[in-house]
């Protein structure tokens, strides 16, 4: 696959709606976050979101235990924290702003994570966070988790001191079916780590169902996603949720 038509793939709506939504939704948080506020970026990583909180004091906390290939754009960028999540050097309520963005399945106490975070906010401090309620194993061996729930954020939130805590689901089961309906080609096609010998039996029916399973599905998945009331099976959900006042 052409380094070109990798990029677009990333970028597509339908082919990657779980970033893609993920970044637009941070993008849509950090457009309401006030010019000056303090905010740490934690498991920053890469720091894709920099640029969204340029009219901040943007700063930047991470272990940073990855290899660059692990990472979402080849390595980490400028950290300011290197610290483990529940220990970071900074006094209490340090920041405005916490964004944490698909980190808690990395690591192992991830209810310590959400008191260090309260810890680090004001008294009235946003939160702004992201978990997967399902997804393939990644970052390996630092993947602990998934299955984040409403119910989840619900409980140890509320436990660490935080209030007006608002779940949204990012999209609902079809588009999940439709993601995985690309991962099924993706994962079975000419390129596959399958046997040789499996492979060029299945050629035939993998050229037949590309078409099907690698855009029609998707598409009409995303059509039926609206009328998925209950959403049990999203890839995940964004969070916001305010460190309480009286905390």
């Amino acid at each position: 696959m052409s380094n070109g038509l990798r990029a677009w793939l990333a970028q597509s709506e339908l082919f990657a709606y779980n970033v893609v939504r993920r970044d637009r939704w941070i993008a849509q948080q950090a457009s309401l976050v006030p010019s000056g506020t303090r905010v740490l970026d934690v498991g920053a990583g890469s720091c894709p979101y920099r640029a969204l909180f340029a009219h901040c004091d943007y700063r930047t906390q991470d272990l940073a235990p990855l290899r660059g290939d692990q990472l979402r754009h080849g390595g980490y960028g400028v950290l300011d924290f290197v610290s483990d999540v529940t220990a970071i050097p900074v006094p209490d309520g340090t920041f405005g702003v916490a964004l944490c963005t698909e980190v808690l399945e990395h690591h192992p106490e991830p209810i310590r994570v959400v008191y260090e975070l309260a810890r680090i906010l004001q008294p009235g401090g946003m939160l702004i966070l992201t978990a997967p309620l399902g997804s393939g194993i990644h970052q390996e061996p630092y993947h602990y988790y998934g299955g984040y729930t409403p119910w989840w954020y619900e409980r140890f939130l509320k436990a660490a001191g935080f209030e007006e805590i608002n779940i949204e689901p990012n999209e609902g089961s079809f588009r999940f079916f439709g993601q995985e309906s690309v991962r099924f080609i993706q994962t079975t096609g000419p390129l596959s780590p399958l046997p040789v010998g499996i492979r060029l039996l299945w050629l035939p029916m993998w050229i037949l169902l590309f078409p099907v399973l690698g855009l029609i599905v998707p598409l009409c998945c995303k059509w039926l996603d609206k009328f998925d009331r209950e959403r049990r099976f999203t890839v995940g959900y964004h969070v916001t949720a305010r460190r309480a006042w009286s905390a």
